[in-house]
């Protein structure tokens, strides 16, 4: 054996009890689940702990850190061992040289990755997704990835600047986009993903290429796809605008996966959540493939001054000082003139509308740490500034200054009914949901929502007052559950045959802390991390990568290319 886990309590990633038992691994792959009398050549004692089949995070964006980097955090610090990119119709191929710059300002808007990072970041070694994929295989990694191929550059790459204009596509430009899927497929992608979301903007305020593309134009696509062997058809949400309601968008939706001949995916809102389902439910019924992305906490951004979005990152005073090292910043917004004129400044319009919510206050919480992600109504920053008498702004702005400007609130940008989360299990327990959404690899500097693996099993499975999710039923919405909603069937579920990713967890002693910013990404650009403690060990095709939460260094993370039905039909031992 290259491998034993001994005596943990084994979640399956299936079943929602538990068993004792050990785990013998040989080649990456599970080969006893059971007493095992072999000595390994490495061991691990589980006694004490759970054994969870590797995390699958299915909507993540590491197609730029999956090039820049061979360590997939945060996500491999919460136990994830594989996770899907080239979501949301966001990507870097194909793309010839002449239009990186505006690929670059789309991904720049949309996902709030500095421009700088990724010039420095990008080795630019491709031009055809083939080749993309090819770059990513290349360099090792700590886990698994997947990816799918993004509608934003493919249009580019076809349109060019009038691609990007958002004008239709000719019949020329359909032939060149099907050309490109079936090619992207045949490489090794596992799907494809767009967007017509309203609030996706470039750098520039700009709608992304691929809002309100003609419907035509998606079925074609849709139909290569399946002309190709199948995958995924994923959305970002549906609708955000005044003349469509999200039911059109839906039931387009369910026109294109139909075309598809596959499963789609989308992200919801969680507003109009209830009604949503029950409209994927009768179209399920009916025939449809479609499962929902839902989020196990509310979806909200870190408000810092070192940060994306906060109070005042719309006054054009402090714009002239936003891209000075905290320290510095610091001591002007600690002059008495300096912010005396934030607090009068009138604030200007970016064309980003997740901006302009800096000052919801009645929607800003005090974090704390351990972060409290379901705060009640009498800690809101508009809650608080009343009961003192004071003005919110100013108190946000008292607060952000304490702990030399570390301290974080955190802005819920979806309404907050009753100040529960109660509506969660429901929400998650639903048979057309799967959990997905951290955007790792984006976002950087607003969220770490790739936390929310250890969020699942810490809050909801074992720390919420009220109504609580059980152990094993978390652990199978983090493993088989979106192993099967992105058609990767080799893994997700601790039994022979299948790979051998997987974590050991303390599970009493399992912790996350409140996020902090670190300047680790190419160009010194920073993001938000949240340290984890409790997982003894996290494991890849039979390789630990951590061990008692440090790295390991081992990186036998590989690309994923195409759908995999499910375990090795023959297993060792």
């Amino acid at each position: 054996m290259d491998l034993v886990i001994r005596g943990g309590a084994v979640f399956d990633g299936r079943s929602p009890d538990p068993r004792e038992a050990d785990l013998g691994i040989v080649d990456g792959v599970i080969v006893k689940v059971g007493l095992v009398s072999e000595t390994g050549a490495e061991e691990i004692d589980a006694r004490g702990m759970i054994v969870t089949p590797g995390f699958v995070d299915i909507h993540t964006h590491y197609d730029g850190q999956a090039i820049w980097s061979d360590r997939m955090a945060p996500s491999s610090q919460n136990g994830v061992t594989t996770a899907v990119m080239g979501n949301c119709g966001v990507g870097f191929a194909p793309c010839r040289a002449e239009d990186r710059e505006l690929l670059l300002a789309v991904t720049e808007g949309v996902e709030d990755i500095p421009g700088a990072v990724m010039a420095e970041g990008l080795a630019w070694d491709w031009e055809s997704y083939p080749q993309y994929l090819d770059a990513v295989a290349r360099r090792p990694h700590d886990i698994d990835l997947a990816a799918m191929l993004p509608h934003m550059p493919l249009r580019l790459y076809v349109m060019g600047q009038r691609g990007a204009e958002r004008e239709r596509a000719t019949a020329e430009d359909v032939s060149q986009l099907c050309r490109l899927t079936r090619e992207a497929i045949a490489a090794g992608a596992i799907g494809v993903s767009s967007s017509q979301l309203f609030t996706h903007r470039t750098r520039d305020g700009e709608l992304v290429p691929t809002f309100d593309v003609a419907e035509a134009e998606l079925h074609a696509i849709a139909q290569a796809l399946k002309e190709a062997g199948g995958g995924l058809w994923q959305a970002s949400a549906l609708a955000n605008r005044a003349d469509r309601s999200p039911q059109d968008d839906l039931a387009m939706f369910d026109r294109v996966t139909t075309t598809a001949g596959s499963s789609g995916m989308f992200s919801l809102g969680q507003a109009n959540w209830r009604a949503m389902l029950d409209e994927v439910a009768r179209m399920n019924a009916a025939g449809g493939q479609i499962k929902v992305q839902v989020y196990p906490r509310r979806f909200g951004v870190f408000v810092n001054f070192d940060l994306t979005i906060h109070p005042f990152c719309l006054c054009p005073s402090y714009r002239a000082i936003a891209h000075l090292p905290l320290k510095d910043k610091l001591a002007r917004l600690r002059e008495p003139d300096f912010r005396a004129r934030l607090m009068a400044e009138e604030l200007i319009d970016i064309g980003q509308p997740f901006y302009a919510m800096g000052r919801r206050f009645d929607r800003m919480f005090l974090l704390g740490d351990p972060p409290d992600y379901e705060p009640t109504a009498e800690k809101s920053i508009a809650a608080i500034a009343k009961a003192r008498g004071v003005d919110p702004l100013s108190l946000a702005y008292d607060l952000l200054l304490e702990d030399d400007g570390k301290s974080m609130l955190f802005l819920q940008y979806t309404e907050y009914q009753d100040s529960s989360l109660d509506f969660v299990p429901e929400m998650l327990r639903d048979p057309n949901t799967v959990i997905g959404l951290a955007d790792a690899g984006a976002h950087y500097g607003m969220i770490c929502d790739a936390s929310y693996p250890t969020f699942l099993l810490t809050y909801w499975a074992r720390d919420r007052v009220g109504e609580r999710l059980g152990l094993g039923e978390a652990i199978r919405m983090l493993t088989s559950e979106p192993a099967a909603a992105a058609r990767l069937g080799d893994r997700g579920v601790l039994a022979r045959g299948y790979k051998a990713d997987l974590n050991v967890i303390d599970f009493e002693r399992l912790r996350l802390s409140a996020p902090r910013v670190v300047h680790d990404l190419p160009a010194g650009g920073k993001r938000l991390l949240q340290e984890t403690r409790g997982y003894a060990a996290t494991i890849v095709s039979g390789t630990i990568i951590r061990r008692d939460d440090e790295d390991t260094g081992a990186l036998p993370g590989q690309l994923v290319r195409g759908g995999r039905r499910g375990p090795r039909p023959r297993a060792h031992g």
